[in-house]
């Protein structure tokens, strides 16, 4: 299991919890994941972290796309894809500072690749991209 597949497994669970109100402790069994072995569990537990920390963070990082948003959109009213990729990123950006934001910002633009609608990409590009730059400079 890479990074990306970690990253992956992560965001389907923040997905899951907001859409389908899997409860935490549920998502982090990782019993709906397929074909998980031994040899996966460093990587699980990144996952478990990216799970853990940015349902525990929510406030924060939602306050945090809000305020990024253009005024003509509505939080409530965005994809739930792109929602649930946002937030583990920018769960990214603002708890796991030793990760490069380009490389967060690059992991959720090939996420929103694979799973997301059209041109998310470029909406979930920009507004973390917006909010990489708002932060302290990384050393």
């Amino acid at each position: 299991m890479t990074r990306r597949k970690s990253r992956v497994i992560a965001f389907q669970a923040v997905y899951s919890w907001d859409v389908g109100r899997v409860s935490l402790d549920d998502l982090l069994k990782f019993e709906w994941v397929e074909e998980i072995t031994p040899e996966d569990e460093p990587n699980l537990a990144f996952s478990r972290l990216l799970i853990a920390g940015t349902i525990e963070n929510i406030e924060e990082i939602d306050a945090a796309i809000k305020s990024h948003l253009s005024p003509k959109w509505d939080f409530n009213r965005l994809n739930k894809v792109s929602l649930a990729i946002l937030r583990i990123s920018i769960f990214c950006l603002f708890h796991q500072r030793d990760t490069h934001s380009s490389i967060v910002i690059d992991e959720a633009v090939g996420i929103a690749k694979e799973y997301g609608a059209d041109d998310s990409y470029k909406f979930i590009n920009g507004l973390l991209d917006t909010v990489a730059k708002s932060l302290p400079e990384q050393k």
